[in-house]
């Protein structure tokens, strides 16, 4: 058994650190509710909060929600309406590929669209291709690709483009039997998500 002496360094070592511990926290208010803002015991659950919402679309007899915070598809949320290339539009020289990596994600039903003048004297012509797959969008390979848009039909409100599929989009222009996707890369690539919440 420890003596006396040992007892009581031991009691003078846990009020020193119970000491320490409740000094640091001399700001200490409130209870659990101050711990982080919002936090309560039932504000992270389903059951029993008052901001819980009551209207839940499930299918009947499942409660999908309930302790569960995945909510699934966000059918609301709008989509959008992209500009392609933003103020630079659809034309020759610029980088299409970092235009998407930085303007992405991009969802199901959101509208990409492809403004470009038509053909003149001072223009070059553009236009939308669909390549076929990952091999034909790296070597701008337009053998099997689909024409979507012609040179003329990028002038005035743009091309509008809508991503219906969850698939790979490889777009391009055409013109110049590829040129303007090999040295102008006039060519990027979306793969739409489902919006989810």
């Amino acid at each position: 058994m420890a003596s006396k002496y040992e007892q009581l360094v031991m009691l003078l070592f846990v009020a020193a650190a119970l000491l320490a511990v409740s000094d640091a926290n001399r700001n200490f208010t409130n209870g659990p509710q101050s711990w982080n803002p919002g936090f309560n015991f039932t504000s992270g659950w389903p059951w029993n909060s008052p901001n819980t919402p009551q209207n839940y679309s499930t299918p009947p007899g499942f409660n999908f929600t309930a302790g569960w915070p995945w909510k699934g598809p966000n059918v609301r949320q709008r989509s959008r309406r992209i500009v392609v290339g933003d103020d630079q539009k659809w034309q020759f020289g610029f980088n299409y590929t970092n235009w998407a990596i930085k303007n992405g994600p991009f969802y199901l039903n959101d509208t990409l669209v492809f403004k470009y003048d038509p053909p003149s004297n001072t223009t070059f012509p553009h236009s939308v291709y669909l390549l076929r797959n990952y091999r034909s969008f790296v070597n701008c390979d337009l053998r099997g690709a689909k024409k979507l848009a012609s040179v003329t039909q990028g002038g005035g409100t743009g091309f509008e483009l809508v991503l219906k599929n969850r698939k790979p989009y490889y777009l391009a222009c055409g013109e110049r039997n590829g040129f303007h996707c090999k040295v102008g890369l006039m060519k990027f690539s979306v793969i739409p998500l489902i919006r989810w919440t």
